[in-house]
């Protein structure tokens, strides 16, 4: 007996069934899926990076800003990601389509910089989320492992916090890992006063 496989739904489709239950749901390649709800320590973790941002851009009188919730909508169309941190360029959404209605951009240049904060479903940071963005021209992404989660080939043996700012160059993402005391280098950001260090501590 053939199994039927299950409807593969499209963004227009998952955007209009879109609940509106209190949890966060994201697209991948056609098929919902509902994130886990965050621990304690993921959320301070979320909220020292977004606050360091803000502090940042704010001095440099930059028209950034991050917004609650977003989605960021892949060049197929088949996947939509709702970012731990989503740091938003005020000045090319008007060019968004689907913003105004749907607060969704599809566009790099609405995106100077993108993290996601690891949790259980690491693989999805490390390499769904690495290609979309990657292929999207997103220039900056941060993969913040805060609780050493992702694969040894990443983050050695044993296992270290690790942070990995991947840095769009010639159409492909560079990562650099940083750990420990070290300062995070921010291509958008140069100045940016923040160790690895520090958004580990945040968790505690």
């Amino acid at each position: 007996m053939t199994q039927a496989l299950p409807k593969l739904l499209t963004f227009d489709e998952f955007s209009e069934w879109y609940p509106n239950d209190g949890k966060r749901y994201e697209l991948h390649k056609g098929v919902i899926v509902e994130m886990p709800s965050p621990t304690g320590a993921h959320e301070k973790v979320v909220g020292f990076i977004a606050r360091k941002l803000t502090v940042e851009f704010d001095r440099l009188n930059l028209p950034y800003t991050i917004p609650k919730t977003a989605l960021v909508k892949t060049p197929s169309a088949e996947s939509a990601y709702s970012p731990d941190v989503l740091l938003l360029n005020l000045d090319n959404l008007d060019n968004e389509p689907l913003f105004q209605k749907q607060s969704t951009v599809s566009q790099a240049a609405s995106v100077p910089i993108v993290i996601e904060v690891v949790s259980t479903n690491w693989r999805d940071d490390y390499y769904n989320k690495f290609r979309d963005y990657e292929e999207m021209g997103i220039p900056e992404y941060w993969i913040a492992d805060y609780a050493a989660l992702g694969a040894r080939k990443f983050i050695g043996n044993p296992k270290q916090s690790t942070i990995f700012v991947c840095e769009l160059v010639d159409g492909e993402y560079q990562m650099t890992p940083f750990q420990g005391n070290t300062a995070i280098l921010s291509p958008t950001f140069p100045q940016l006063n923040l160790t690895a260090q520090q958004i580990f501590d945040a968790a505690n």
